[in-house]
């Protein structure tokens, strides 16, 4: 395992050991009921596959588990698949509390387990996934080999675009657009509450642009059928600092007065 992977994993057990005890993850909600997934997931799936009942899905990049789960409560037999060995642990006793059944896994998607290849129907990322990826051509063959025949790939995630803005005013970059370039950056707080400190100093993060992205499905031997930039999103993203929520409820990134990508999703099929 390399350095970077290792750094990241252990961000990542120590983001699991502490997610879902704040009021950014509702575990209390979810128990109750409520579906811990956004409305741009669930259309996007629903685009893809129609309704879930008799679906095989994959869910890779899973921590600990709301997901995952919340599409189990759809109807899917699903598996979670994470790198993070404390996520998982995590996200089985989730599931036994929620009383659902699930599979968890323990893998680096980027190197798929040889017993999950031609298992699924679909394969399912969604938010803050590939800049955690050195390999993205790796990932997505991952993908591809999960699937079964006429299976697809649904992947929803931060515009590479957004993730390069530091400052709006003035405008300013500081992370790019392509490339994969590893890239090692601070991390003493995380995303759901910036007020908590970790002990992971660093984290490494990597660019993908949409063409990097698309052309690594192709050569997987996917057929892209849907790809979709969104103007708006229904939360921050992480990124507070830089977003503005409108009176729709939805938040946006504005440069020089212009709306620019923050989500996409992309669908691709095995023939």
């Amino acid at each position: 395992m390399s350095e970077a992977l290792e750094l990241n994993r252990a961000r990542w057990d120590e983001l699991a050991r502490l997610h879902g005890q704040d009021d950014y993850y509702d575990v209390e909600g979810f128990l109750a009921g409520r579906c811990a997934l956004s409305a741009r997931e669930r259309d996007e799936v629903t685009v893809a596959v129609g309704a879930l009942s008799d679906v095989d899905l994959l869910h890779v990049q899973c921590h600990f588990g709301l997901g995952t789960l919340s599409w189990a409560r759809l109807g899917a037999r699903v598996t979670g698949l994470d790198f993070s060995g404390v996520a998982v642990e995590r996200a089985r006793a989730l599931a036994a509390a929620a009383g659902l059944d699930a599979r968890f896994v323990q893998a680096d998607v980027q190197r798929l387990p040889s017993d999950l290849a031609a298992s699924f129907d679909l394969v399912v990322a969604s938010y803050g996934v590939l800049p955690w990826i050195s390999d993205v051509a790796a990932w997505v063959k991952s993908a591809a080999t999960a699937l079964r025949p006429g299976g697809v790939m649904v992947l929803i995630d931060g515009h590479p675009l957004t993730q390069m803005v530091d400052t709006v005013e003035p405008v300013r970059f500081d992370f790019p657009y392509q490339g994969g370039a590893a890239h090692r950056l601070p991390s003493t707080t995380f995303y759901a509450n910036s007020a908590t400190r970790l002990r992971t100093m660093h984290t490494v993060q990597y660019p993908h642009g949409m063409g990097e992205i698309v052309t690594a499905a192709a050569a997987a031997g996917l057929r892209v059928t849907r790809l979709s930039e969104y103007l708006d999103a229904e939360g921050p993203q992480g990124r507070q600092e830089l977003m503005v929520q409108g009176s729709d409820g939805r938040w946006r990134l504005f440069l020089g007065g212009q709306a620019i990508p923050v989500e996409y999703a992309l669908h691709a099929r095995l023939p």
